[in-house]
């Protein structure tokens, strides 16, 4: 007697297989999700000698009020880790974009701030990212679809992060004004 659960036991259900249309759905994805780092950091590296993470922690910093975020809020904001949050911002204040600094009211925690010099490099390469994910991203859908996707991520950010650590679901989820 085989009392070691099978395929058909109630206790572990044969797999749902993806049907063809979701798997070209999903091999779809999976290519923009491989593809998409590539083509940000190759142009954010060309122009800005930036990794695409690095430019994201200075735009993340220079929204914040004071452009000063705890290290902990940072890397909620930019869906990281502590420790590779930590190991871009040293490499930014070694540059001059950002300095560390206690904070004020909890000395167990600390600030990164962006300074004058990180204020003007997020300044100086902002137009050429934009330029970048409108070509690649933005440009390549219709409005519709442009509003899909930000269903669709919303949905996929719900999943993926339940617990909501990291701050792109409320990104997802806030009302955002029209650019100018």
């Amino acid at each position: 007697m085989n009392d070691t659960p099978g395929p058909d036991d109630a206790t572990d259900p044969a797999p749902r297989w993806l049907t063809p249309h979701e798997l070209r759905t999903w091999v779809r994805l999976a290519a923009v999700v491989e593809l998409l780092p590539g083509v940000l950091d190759t142009q954010l590296q060309r122009d800005a000698e930036l990794t695409h993470f690095e430019y994201f922690t200075l735009a993340m910093l220079s929204e914040a009020p004071e452009r000063t975020l705890r290290m902990t809020a940072l890397a909620s904001r930019t869906n990281a880790t502590l420790p590779r949050l930590s190991h871009v911002v040293s490499r930014l204040e070694a540059r001059g974009f950002v300095r560390r600094e206690p904070c004020a009211q909890d000395r167990r925690a600390t600030n990164a701030v962006l300074t004058d010099a990180g204020w003007e490099k997020v300044v100086a390469t902002a137009p050429g990212h934009v330029a970048t994910v409108r070509q690649h991203v933005v440009d390549a859908l219709t409005p519709e679809q442009v509003e899909q996707l930000g269903e669709i991520t919303a949905a996929l950010l719900t999943r993926l992060d339940p617990d909501g650590r990291m701050a792109a679901l409320a990104y997802a989820n806030e009302e955002l004004p029209d650019a100018p």
